[in-house]
């Protein structure tokens, strides 16, 4: 147990850390810069050209980590597979972005596919293991689950992609999107663990792997994840989330990523319907706390002690 736990740890974080300063100067020799938005916080502004798609650091390592126990715990497999295959999407868009030149990446009906043949595998292994199961643990309630039946395919695809897509949201400040998802990692390993899912070393290496790449991106940071690396976090998460029947508990320890998406969208809505008027300073919601006279790292501490709380209040409600 302690070798499953430990070891992707360690080979994770070693991986990620002693990547760090062999491909962040190829990265900027390369030129491919982050480019930051005029309309985004003026103190962004200065990041421009700080090199991006750093995501590689840490899904190299939880790659390296994983191959090690691939035929001891099969089951990570499908998270491992979620975790590539939205890296994979998010890869696509950061190349298009950053060394084609091409501002927009891919179009939004690209990436949606994307996000729906790697959803759409996965959800085809949920329903031909014979080892997994659909119905989802209802928080609070040991012992008690909830099946959708029909409709529990529709939900995973919402989830997957809604969990996904705000797990990119969250990735705008430096080292945030790592912080809150390194603790959630930590949440779903201690699951893992306790109720013997099979998936701790996925986990564990996930955890590990960001510790690593935070070294590199907490501010003032000198690589950012890029779409690679926040869309296979949130692959990660739903991923765990499925695999060990959480994906109630998505919204309790990943309330930072529900807080970014919904701040994009009622902003959005409220905009167009009130004829140009607005809800928040800017979105998604950690601008908004920018603009309000935060500083980075305030924005950062705050989400994650907000996450690390809920983290464990999840716990309590296995």
């Amino acid at each position: 147990m302690l070798t499953s736990i430990l070891w992707p740890v360690l080979i994770s974080f070693g991986v990620s850390a002693l990547l760090g300063p062999v491909v962040i100067p190829f990265l900027r020799r390369l030129k491919i810069g982050q480019t930051i938005r005029d309309e985004g916080p003026k103190s962004h502004l200065k990041k421009t050209g700080t090199p991006t798609m750093g995501g590689l650091l840490f899904l190299a390592g939880v790659t390296a980590a994983c191959l090690l126990f691939m035929e001891e715990y099969p089951k990570i497999l499908p998270v491992l597979f979620l975790t590539l295959g939205f890296g994979l999407v998010g890869f696509c868009d950061d190349y298009i972005k950053v060394v084609l030149k091409r501002s927009m990446g891919l179009l939004p009906a690209q990436k949606l596919l994307g996000q729906l043949l790697v959803t759409g595998v996965f959800a085809l292994y949920l329903v031909r293991s014979p080892e997994t199961d659909m119905a989802m643990k209802i928080p609070f309630l040991p012992g008690r689950t909830l099946d959708f039946g029909v409709w529990n395919l529709p939900i995973l695809f919402f989830v997957v992609i809604g969990t996904v897509n705000g797990t990119n949201f969250t990735d705008g400040l430096d080292g945030l999107a790592g912080s809150v998802t390194a603790l959630v990692a930590v949440f779903f390993s201690a699951v893992a663990i306790g109720t013997k899912s099979g998936i701790e070393p996925v986990t564990c290496a996930v955890a590990g792997g960001l510790m690593g790449f935070l070294l590199f991106n907490v501010h003032p940071a000198s690589v950012f994840m890029g779409d690679t690396g926040s869309l296979a976090l949130g692959g990660f998460v739903a991923g765990a989330a499925y695999l060990m029947q959480l994906p109630l508990f998505i919204p309790i320890v990943g309330f930072v990523y529900l807080a970014e998406v919904l701040s994009v969208i009622l902003q959005v809505s409220w905009y167009k319907i009130s004829g140009g008027r607005r809800i928040f300073k800017m979105a998604p919601l950690h601008h908004h706390f920018e603009l309000c006279g935060w500083s980075e790292t305030r924005v950062v501490a705050v989400f994650s002690i907000v996450t690390a709380l809920l983290c464990l209040m999840a716990l309590a409600g296995i």
